[in-house]
C-alpha cells in the first residue's frame, strides 16, 4: 500500500527542458557562421557529459560548457561580444520564471492531504532552491532533497534518512533513467509521466518487462486513481 509519494521537479512539476531547448536554438544560431547545427549539438553534448563530474547538472554547468564548446569550435576565434551573448543566455535561463505543468497546482495539494510527499530532484542547489520557493509548492512536501545524482544508492539513502519503507513508496517523474528504474530496482513503485522533450543524457534506458509496480500516464491528473493499485 502506497503511503509516500516522491515527486521529481524539473519537467514533472514545472517546465525545464523546453527552456534549455530554446536556449540551445539561440546558441546554434549564434555559432551558425562557424559550424552547422548538428555539429554544434554534438560537440556541446560531448562537452557537457565530460564536464558533469566537475559541474554536475543544471544551467550553470550548461553555460560553462557552451562557452568551452564555442571556443573549441571556433578555434579561439569567437569574440568577446559573442561570449557575452552566450553568458547572457545562461543568465536568462537562471532568471526564467517557474511555470507549473497542467494540473500540478491542484493535484499536489490534493495528494498531500492523503499521502506524505517528498520532493526529490537533482541539479544546482541554489537554482533548485529558488525554483522550489517560486513554485508555491514547498509547503506540501514533508521533505525536499536536492541530489547531485539520482541512482539506486541515492534513493536508498534518501528513503533511509526519512524512514520510508520501499514497499510503501512510489516515485513519479518524467525520466525513466533517473526517476523510475532506480526505484523499481529497489522494490518500490514508479509512475512515468513523460515530458514532450527529453534531454539526450536521459535517453537509452527502458523499463524492464513485467513490472507490476510500474505505470505510465500522459499527464499528472491521471495519477491519483492509480495509487491504490500500486
Amino acid at each position: 500500500m502506497i503511503k509516500i509519494i516522491g515527486f521529481d521537479a524539473d519537467d514533472t512539476l514545472w517546465h525545464n527542458e523546453s527552456i534549455f531547448d530554446r536556449a540551445q536554438q539561440r546558441y546554434r544560431a549564434l555559432l551558425a557562421k562557424y559550424h552547422p547545427a548538428a555539429e554544434v549539438d554534438r560537440v556541446l553534448f560531448e562537452t557537457e557529459v565530460r564536464n558533469m563530474p566537475l559541474y554536475g547538472y543544471g544551467v550553470k554547468g550548461f553555460m560553462l560548457s557552451t562557452v568551452e564548446t564555442a571556443i573549441e569550435l571556433t578555434r579561439g576565434a569567437i569574440s568577446a561580444p559573442e561570449i557575452r551573448e552566450i553568458v547572457a543566455l545562461g543568465q536568462e535561463m537562471l532568471a526564467h520564471p517557474v511555470e507549473l505543468l497542467p494540473s500540478v497546482a491542484e493535484i499536489v495539494p490534493a495528494l498531500a492531504r492523503d499521502y506524505r510527499l517528498l520532493l526529490i530532484t537533482k541539479g544546482d542547489l541554489h537554482h533548485q532552491e529558488r525554483k522550489i520557493a517560486a513554485s508555491g509548492l514547498a509547503a506540501h512536501f514533508s521533505a525536499i532533497e536536492i541530489l547531485s545524482e539520482k541512482d539506486g544508492a541515492a534513493y536508498a539513502r534518501v528513503l533511509r534518512r526519512h524512514g520510508v519503507a520501499i514497499e510503501e513508496f512510489v516515485m513519479v517523474g518524467n525520466s525513466v533513467k533517473s526517476d523510475i528504474v532506480p526505484v523499481l530496482e529497489l522494490g518500490g513503485a514508479g509512475v512515468h509521466v513523460p515530458y514532450h522533450i527529453t534531454w539526450q543524457h536521459e535517453l537509452g534506458v527502458e523499463v524492464p518487462p513485467n513490472q507490476p509496480r510500474f505505470r505510465k500516464v500522459d499527464r499528472l491528473a491521471e495519477l491519483p486513481p492509480l495509487l491504490p493499485a500500486l
